[in-house]
């Protein structure tokens, strides 16, 4: 938990969360899952992990869930696209990637 807190933080903390509408934060371990809003590269979950050698990975992904289809009674499984991934990432580097992926300023 604290860890999730930390890269919050690095982030901007509020201010990241009133400037992009990132929502439904989760941690678990090392790790902070998070929704995002609508942004021009498609993602809407972003996943930040501190690694073993303190630095970061950052995976920003489409998530559809599985659906059932009320028509057929078939059901249609969950769908993950990679957008973009990147791998030993400094904690001053997280803003800018995140604003060069998603284009949305996180802080005025």
């Amino acid at each position: 938990m604290e860890i999730a807190k930390t890269i919050l933080a690095q982030l901007g903390g509020n201010r990241f969360i009133a400037m992009t509408g990132s929502k439904d934060f989760m941690a678990d371990g090392n790790t902070l899952h998070m929704t995002l809003m609508k942004n021009k590269s498609a993602a809407n979950r972003l996943d930040i992990t501190l690694t073993a050698d303190d630095l970061y990975d950052m995976r920003f992904f489409q998530y559809v869930p599985g659906r059932l289809n009320q028509t057929t009674l078939e059901w249609k499984s969950e769908k993950i696209t990679e957008v973009k991934k990147y791998s030993g990432v400094f904690d001053d580097m997280l803003r800018d990637i995140f604003t060069e992926v998603t284009g949305m300023k996180t802080s005025l």
